[in-house]
């Protein structure tokens, strides 16, 4: 697996495990935004290591949109898609809610930390899928 790869995949772990306490925490937006940033990240691994055109996008649609172009698919329905890109910019200033209709709460940071899972799950399987067996 490519240094660069690697890399993203540290800091998605990261973003997971920061989402996972920030909501032990009670620290919901933290939550929210970390998630988002891990399934972006986890994301961004595959992209990379399939040397596909890198765009620097927030939106979890638009990078699964890449991997799909190259029959890269990764099973993330429109509901957690639309879930993960309504959280980017909310989570991080307090102008907005974390969502559109609603206050972040415990539930919503359940759901979004279970995608971030699932995406780490798929896009680490398809990176070991892609590797050479030694």
């Amino acid at each position: 697996m490519k240094d660069e790869t690697l890399i993203w995949l540290s800091y998605a772990d990261e973003n997971l495990d920061v989402a996972e306490l920030a909501l032990e925490h009670g620290h919901l937006n933290a939550c929210l935004q970390n998630a988002q940033q891990a399934v972006e990240k986890y994301l961004k691994a595959v992209i990379v290591e399939r040397d596909l055109e890198f765009r620097r996008t927030h939106s979890i649609r638009e990078l699964l949109g890449l991997l799909a172009a190259k029959d890269i698919a990764l099973s993330v329905s429109e509901d957690e898609m639309d879930l993960m890109d309504s959280i980017y910019v909310p989570s991080k200033y307090p102008v907005y809610s974390a969502l559109p209709q609603a206050l972040p709460d415990p539930g919503i940071c359940r759901e979004a930390l279970s995608i971030a899972q699932k995406v780490k799950h798929l896009a680490t399987g398809i990176l070991k899928a892609a590797q050479p067996e030694e």
